[in-house]
């Protein structure tokens, strides 16, 4: 496979950071996930908004404008032969002498790559545990899709390797907060609920879009902090993220729920499908 590499179009096997780049050495660096159908890049803007935001936000001095993204794309996925990929577009703060400085980072790595997706098929279910490995605190005043991400890892140990689980983080406090790689989202009373960015968890690309899509479609969309008992009186549970889509939840520990069969789950999957060729931001919903 082919990467893009500052500029250049370079083997995966061929590409080279310096050990003293930031990004590796304190986790100075951003990423973005994204998935791509039929060559077009679903819900672009709205990634490239956030991590222009973060990147201002943590000094490093790169801004990312969706033509030039587009361009590279475009030439990423011809080299590679692909027009259904996953997408990681990822900026890290480049070299710099060790220690910690304060002045802001002037020369971005940027690299982007992709990994083969089959087209989009139906609705699709997974179970899910709450995590005995608490959420840990954002690294800032808010959450980043960062390289910070040894709580995921860890995390990730305790449902092993099982693909068909989703383990569910708690905050310190006991308050839910999001999936390992996923936002969580329940129905009670024909109510969307998810945790607040309060309890420190990523606002979430395909969660604003979720939230959006369910407020047009007449939903009322909930946030606050919520303990694991609500779950008792939930009819509905899923989880979202930007290459898995929508995922119903089938089972919380011990607690059953309908999976794909559930009613809004199965309204906002076909309704999501209806644009993944097509839009650019959230806020082109109609």
């Amino acid at each position: 496979m082919y990467l893009y590499m500052n500029g250049e179009m370079v083997r995966e096997e061929e590409a080279r950071i310096s050990p003293f780049d930031h990004g590796f050495l304190y986790g100075m660096g951003l990423f973005e996930t994204f998935r791509v159908y039929e060559g077009h890049p679903f819900l672009l803007v709205d990634h490239l908004e956030r991590l222009n935001s973060s990147l201002e936000m943590i000094g490093i001095r790169k801004s990312l404008n969706k033509d030039e993204v587009i361009q590279v794309l475009k030439l990423l996925l011809k080299k590679n032969r692909l027009t259904n990929a996953y997408i990681r577009l990822n900026v890290s703060a480049g070299v710099g002498a060790v220690g910690l400085p304060v002045e802001p980072y002037e020369h971005a790595n940027v690299m982007m790559f992709v990994k083969p997706l089959p087209e989009a098929g139906g609705p699709t279910e997974k179970e899910a545990q709450f995590l005995k490995l608490s959420r840990n605190t954002p690294e800032g005043p808010l959450r980043l899709k960062s390289h910070h991400y040894m709580n995921n890892l860890l995390a990730k140990k305790e449902i092993e390797n099982r693909t068909d689980v989703e383990g569910i983080f708690l905050t310190e406090d006991g308050w839910i907060a999001e999936g390992i790689v996923s936002n969580i989202f329940w129905v009670i009373d024909n109510q969307l609920f998810t945790p607040d960015l309060g309890t420190g968890i990523l606002n979430g690309i395909t969660r604003s879009f979720i939230k959006e899509l369910a407020s047009k479609k007449g939903i009322q969309v909930k946030e606050g902090f919520y303990k694991t008992d609500v779950l008792n009186t939930a009819t509905e549970v899923f989880v979202t993220n930007s290459i898995q889509e929508i995922v119903a939840i089938s089972k919380v520990d011990s607690l059953v729920f309908p999976g794909v069969k559930g009613e809004l789950f199965r309204m906002l999957h076909q309704a999501y499908q209806m644009y993944t060729n097509s839009l650019w931001s959230r806020k082109e919903i109609n």
